[in-house]
């Protein structure tokens, strides 16, 4: 019998950088959310792990022991010893390297999916241990719940707000991709402060993405994304992540087609509620 589970798209609504780290990476401040939609993943029970990708942005992905998906299997499969296999199928609704975290939710993902299909009975929080080092997303992925992340994104801090998921999104890529470590690489090292403290709704309102002046100066469209999206008044519009996916929030669905009308036609968008 195939299981299925969705991958769902993350938002950064806020990131402060904070610091550079000897080891490379850096230290941030970040508040994650999550849209209702994302990428679908199925699967059954099979001799072997295998994985078929299709979906408008499968293309884009191979379906071999590069993938987190086939990653995060062999792990979990090695790591329990488990005798069977999974013939996983991966629909990619969600633009590669867009700062919304597919790949990492697509890991997270099948780690629910496995956990369930091989009968695993892990909770989330031993899901999030064993996938840290695969990707610094990964354990607020597995959650997918409105949390404060700190260190290099993995030091979460759940925040059930209903202030948040109260809310229309709109997410748009204009599909094309910026590299992440090349945005990381140019930012100045200036802390700009911390990410507040209390109601998460009144903090995000207040927060900025460190990232999103560094991604437009590389990926001039993301300027113009935002623009258009401030047009129709949202309460929030913002790039996600290391972009070049920008989002805004909206108190009604009349105000997010407003916004949505006045995007490009061949820019990817995507309506949810946050979840």
């Amino acid at each position: 019998m195939d299981h299925s589970e969705v991958a769902f798209a993350k938002i950064n609504l806020a990131l402060h950088v904070r610091r550079r780290r000897a080891d490379g990476f850096h230290d941030i401040e970040t508040l994650f959310a999550f849209a209702q939609g994302g990428d679908v993943l199925n699967a059954h029970v099979s001799d072997a792990l295998s994985l078929e990708i299709d979906g408008p942005f499968g293309s884009g992905l191979a379906a071999d022991d590069t993938n987190l998906v086939l990653q995060v299997a062999a792990l979990l499969q090695s790591h329990f010893g488990v005798s069977h296999g999974a013939a996983i199928r991966l629909d990619k609704q969600l633009p590669i390297a867009s700062g919304i975290g597919g790949g990492s939710a697509d890991a997270a993902a099948t780690a629910r999916l496995l956990n369930r299909l091989w009968g695993l009975n892990l909770s989330e929080q031993a899901m999030a241990d064993i996938l840290a080092p695969l990707g610094a997303d990964i354990p607020a992925c597995v959650f997918s719940r409105p949390s404060f992340g700190s260190g290099t994104g993995t030091d979460l801090v759940f925040l059930d707000d209903s202030s948040i998921t109260a809310r229309y999104l709109l997410l748009v890529n204009p599909l094309q991709s910026v590299s992440t470590a090349a945005i990381f690489k140019a930012w100045a090292g200036v802390d700009g402060g911390e990410v507040g403290r209390g109601d998460m709704w009144n903090t995000a309102c207040v927060g900025r993405n460190d990232l999103e002046p560094l991604a437009a100066a590389i990926c001039p469209v993301i300027s113009d994304i935002l623009k258009r999206l401030s047009s129709a008044n949202p309460a929030i519009v913002r790039m996600s992540g290391s972009g070049a996916t920008c989002f805004a929030l909206f108190d009604d669905a009349a105000s997010l087609q407003t916004a949505r009308t006045t995007l490009n036609p061949h820019w990817w968008s995507m309506a949810s509620m946050l979840r």
